[in-house]
């Protein structure tokens, strides 16, 4: 009886399903906003790297990362505007488009996008191109993405940080 009991145990435990990848559904379109009248913008393209996976021993073994990627606003008293947020795979592919149209953030808000430990489809070199606008004399955005990961009595956690390239 005890082995019967040990047998279903492990066919139990054998038989779990593939986790779905989990897709952070944000309705981006409750921050939409006109910013056509508005004057004396400053336009800027921000890159960040982030890392869905990293190598571990060896090239052929990957260990799977949860990445939050932080668009903030530092100014004290200005909205500031994000355009356009993609998110890019290891070969440079768009995997997918966040939102293309004006957001806002608030004064010292900060607007989070959660990749799934699950979600490996941006691999080892995934990165992110954010298209924004500000009032002028307003301090950039902040782009920072901080990849976790905790497994048994292990953790890892590194951060990197945007580039503005335009």
């Amino acid at each position: 009886m005890k082995y019967i009991f040990i047998l279903l145990v492990i066919l139990l435990l054998g038989c779990k399903e593939k986790p779905e990848i989990e897709i952070q559904e944000e309705n981006w379109s409750k921050r939409k906003i006109d910013i056509t009248q508005l004057e004396e913008l400053v336009h800027g393209k921000t890159y960040l790297s982030v890392y869905s996976q990293i190598y571990s021993f060896t090239q052929k073994q990957k260990y799977n990362l949860t990445g939050m990627i932080s668009m903030r606003n530092m100014s004290e008293k200005d909205t500031i505007y994000l355009l356009k947020t993609d998110y890019f795979n290891t070969e440079g592919a768009n995997i997918r488009t966040y939102f293309d149209f004006p957001i806002y953030v608030s004064p010292m808000e900060t607007l989070d996008i959660v990749i799934a430990q699950s979600d490996i489809e941006g691999g080892t070199g995934s990165n992110f191109l954010f298209e924004w606008k500000t009032p002028k004399d307003c301090p950039e955005p902040l782009f920072e993405g901080v990849m976790s990961s905790m497994q048994g009595t292990q953790g890892i956690s590194f951060i990197t940080q945007g580039n503005r390239i335009e």
